[in-house]
């Protein structure tokens, strides 16, 4: 009963997560006047902040000094935050000028080009669905690229700048709110020095826009950790297979709210390569679930198996009765109700 409840906890959080994720672009707009350079400064220097309470309530301390005497995974967290600041920059000034669709197709397409990374630098094997997927997604950037008659440089950018920014925080191999920390650290310096350069040349939106923008421009680091924090919580209560359903809920969100709420135009070579894009996913989707079960059943399998493998050398009964030979093994039968079967069930 209890795993079942965390298991619901955790739905709930990666729910939450995402949902959050898919509704930030009704956030963004409220910080205009502020340029997404400025926005993006603010988001780094309050994140931050609020990553920092976050360590302090949880009294995790002991990585900062790991992390300093490591020079590897310092150079990876400077690259980590190098593309992370690529990927943030991009999304808000996309948002606020009227490309939320196409944002959103970069969050689409970025476990496409997860997967032709990890063939490409990893040297990773696709099975022939996976193969699939990718090509039909390499269709449909095609088909937008000749219908807008550029390639669709903004979903492709986010795409490869978060798919890098994934396979970077994969070798750094630390937790959310730690490496987040850790980044924003790295971020910290350069973005403060940026905003007091607005302040001093008079072009800082925060100090002239009143108290509640600067609030605003406040809340970006709540707005950056709280989705984070509950994607930690959920990635340790549900399956990855779930979490990776759940990652599909962002740019849903953010592909209805493009073309329901701020009404941008879906021309029907845009409908088209979203289609296409739509369809990768749905083979990557059905084929990671048809490997999970079969991996499961393999498992399954396997512990039956080994349930079983105590009997094959159980003596004959009628044998102990031959001599100090035949008692040398134990000539009690295991339960079936036994360890190895509750395992299985």
């Amino acid at each position: 009963m209890e795993g079942k409840n965390e298991q619901r906890a955790g739905l709930l959080y990666g729910i939450g997560a995402y949902g959050m994720w898919g509704l930030v672009p009704l956030f963004w707009p409220l910080l205009k006047p502020s340029g997404a350079i400025e926005i993006l400064a603010h988001r780094m220097v309050w994140s931050l902040g609020v990553v920092a309470v976050a360590l302090l309530v949880v009294r995790r301390w002991s990585w900062i000094g790991e992390l300093v005497r490591d020079r590897r995974k310092l150079g990876l967290i400077a690259v980590a935050a190098a593309t992370i600041t690529v990927n943030w920059g991009l999304y808000i000034w996309a948002v606020n000028n009227g490309q939320v669709v196409e944002a959103s197709l970069g969050y689409f397409i970025n476990p496409l080009v997860t997967i032709a990374m990890g063939v490409l630098l990893l040297g990773e094997r696709l099975r022939p669905v996976q193969w699939a997927a990718v090509a039909t997604g390499l269709v449909a950037v095609l088909i937008l690229a000749i219908g807008y008659g550029k390639p669709p440089w903004v979903s492709l950018v986010l795409a490869f700048s978060f798919a890098t920014y994934g396979l970077v925080k994969k070798k750094v191999d630390m937790g959310g709110l730690e490496s987040l920390a850790a980044e924003t650290a790295v971020l910290f310096v350069p973005a403060l020095g940026f905003l007091l350069w607005l302040v001093a040349t008079g072009e800082s939106t925060f100090t002239t826009g009143g108290a509640g923008h600067g609030f605003l421009l406040a809340a970006t680091g709540i707005v950056t950790a709280v989705p984070l924090i509950c994607f930690g919580a959920a990635a340790v209560r549900v399956p990855l297979s779930t979490l990776g359903l759940l990652q599909y809920l962002a740019p849903v969100f953010q592909f209805g709210l493009g073309v329901l709420y701020f009404d941008e135009s879906m021309p029907p070579e845009r409908w088209a390569g979203f289609a296409l894009v739509w369809l990768a996913l749905s083979l990557l989707t059905w084929d990671a679930l048809r490997t999970a079960r079969r991996n499961r059943a393999l498992a399954l399998k396997l512990l039956a198996t080994a349930g079983a493998a105590p009997a094959a050398v159980l003596p004959d009964p009628a044998a102990t009765a031959q001599g100090p030979a035949a008692t040398t093994q134990d000539p009690t039968p295991t339960p079936q109700g036994g360890p190895a079967q509750q395992k299985v069930t």
